[in-house]
């Protein structure tokens, strides 16, 4: 390698590689990035990632508390839903129990039944349930029981002619049909 023609092609192919960066580097409109410099931006992307890293598992920390904490709301909804009807209801059954005790008078017994079921009713307004099946009400599958069907010279036919058990609903929602005897001509 000490032969000075050899010397020469090595430095003609260093400074024509050296020409070709610099000229790629004008084309490109790059400056060449030395290894301290790709270094401190290595370090920079580590940092940015692992600061969004953080950020993520943060995230999924309050993701799963806040579903805990929801599913818990959910819980005690479904649990304490008919807290306010029990607390409705509890006068009412305060007044049965007194009726139970009451000594006297039938009329004056009977008086305090009907107040009774004045304040149950009240409570099954308050409430949103509604009694179904009158006589007179036109049959209505959704809401009725057909029990039988019979003459009746008063009513029109498929209408409610009498009622053997009430039907209710809650918020338009049948919870019990009432069972009716229909008329037929």
């Amino acid at each position: 390698m000490n032969d000075p023609k050899e010397m020469n092609l090595q430095d003609v192919a260093a400074n024509g590689a050296e020409e070709a960066v610099a000229e790629a580097a004008e084309v490109v409109d790059v400056e060449p990035l030395n290894i301290e410099q790709l270094q401190s931006e290595l370090e920079k992307a580590k940092a940015e990632a692992a600061n969004n890293y953080d950020q993520f598992l943060r995230t999924q920390a309050e993701i799963a508390n806040q579903r805990r904490r929801t599913d818990k709301q959910v819980e005690d909804a479904h649990k304490y839903a008919v807290q306010k009807f029990v607390e409705a209801l509890i006068p009412v059954v305060d007044s049965l129990e007194m009726g139970v005790q009451a000594e006297g008078d039938i009329d004056q017994i009977r008086e305090g039944i009907k107040l009774t079921l004045k304040q149950f009713e009240s409570v099954m307004e308050k409430f949103n349930i509604e009694v179904v099946g009158k006589p007179g009400d036109a049959f209505n599958p959704e809401h009725h029981q057909a029990m039988s069907m019979q003459p009746h010279p008063e009513f029109d036919n498929n209408t409610v002619s009498m009622v053997m058990q009430k039907g209710y609903l809650l918020n338009g929602r049948v919870v019990r049909p009432a069972m009716v005897m229909i008329s037929k001509k």
